[in-house]
């Protein structure tokens, strides 16, 4: 029986994946579960609908991720941090920090999770940053860390 997914299953299949299973596991797990649904002519043509619809959703966001990736390569993040006489900074700079700063300075908002640093920023200066906002989009952000004036 061939039947269409309406979520991830492990070891079976994709969302919106079309699959033939046998009709005892159609019947008694897949339906009741709201996990699938049979595969007639009427729900193919929804589902490549929906797929053509999410396909231009995603383009377009993929579009407004690029323009957010050229806006950050542009921008300079200046964080201010106490820090001893030496330049060493009293705790560190973290992506909660970054992404704070981006917010304030372009009012975009990233994901904690998509900013990678190499390794703890704890020292005055610039550093550059990896903001991995998809798969495919990633761009280089500058972290200049500077002291706070007493």
């Amino acid at each position: 029986m061939k039947v269409i997914l309406k979520k991830d299953i492990v070891n079976v299949g994709k969302e919106g994946g079309i699959i033939e299973v046998s009709e005892g596991y159609a019947r008694n797990y897949l339906f009741p579960r709201k996990m699938a649904v049979p595969a007639a002519d009427a729900a193919v043509k929804e589902l490549e609908k929906s797929k053509k619809r999410l396909e231009k959703k995603e383009a377009g966001k993929k579009e407004e991720l690029k323009k957010a990736a050229e806006t950050l390569s542009g921008l300079v993040i200046e964080i201010k941090a106490d820090a001893g006489e030496s330049g060493k900074l009293f705790g560190s700079v973290t992506t909660t920090d970054i992404c704070g700063a981006i917010k304030a300075l372009s009012g975009l908002e990233i994901d904690k999770k998509k900013i990678f640093i190499e390794e703890p920023i704890r020292s005055l200066g610039e550093h550059l940053v990896l903001a991995k906002l998809q798969t495919d989009i990633e761009t280089k952000v500058k972290v200049s860390v500077i002291t706070t004036a007493k």
